[in-house]
């Protein structure tokens, strides 16, 4: 069971959603993208959640200190972990991830493991960037990857 919450944000509808006192997903648009039973209700995790995405959205917090609990293979988890370690303002290639978690051949598995990340901007996929420096695809769309990355750059010194 999972408790879901949707809010409007500069980026749009952002949905947020916990389960077991961690978040489990966050995702764009009001259209709660999983089939399992969820209720609707914002819980005190899901507000601090939406509290620290506002100020991050206004690029006045680097760090989130929320649980999360992303459901996901072993190698997506891996992957998506390795992301939580790219500093804030700063990309990295797929390449550059799929060498970190050990396997330097997995630039299109790390592909894979993004375009599944549950976790939108705390697990932060939009700092992955194709080796050739252009910005490849997001579940936000490019024009959200793109406001993210110019946000950190613009904030990246000031925080």
């Amino acid at each position: 069971m999972k408790n879901v919450f949707i809010y409007e944000t500069v980026l749009g509808k952002i949905g947020i959603a916990e389960k077991e006192n961690m978040i489990s997903d966050i995702f764009f648009g009001s259209e709660i993208p999983f089939s399992e039973e969820h209720i609707m209700k914002e819980t005190e995790l899901i507000k601090k959640t939406y509290s620290e995405l506002k100020l991050y959205l206004d690029g006045k917090l680097k760090y989130f200190s929320i649980p999360l609990n992303p459901e996901g293979t072993d190698f997506r988890k891996k992957v998506w972990k390795e992301l939580q370690n790219i500093p804030y303002g700063e990309t990295r290639s797929y390449g550059e991830i799929a060498s970190a978690t050990g396997n330097s051949k997995a630039g299109r598995a790390v592909g894979g493991a993004n375009h599944n990340n549950p976790i939108a901007i705390i697990i932060p996929c939009h700092r992955v960037i194709g080796s050739d420096g252009s910005l490849t695809g997001y579940g936000g769309g490019p024009e959200i990857k793109e406001f993210l990355l110019n946000l950190e750059q613009k904030n990246k010194d000031s925080l």
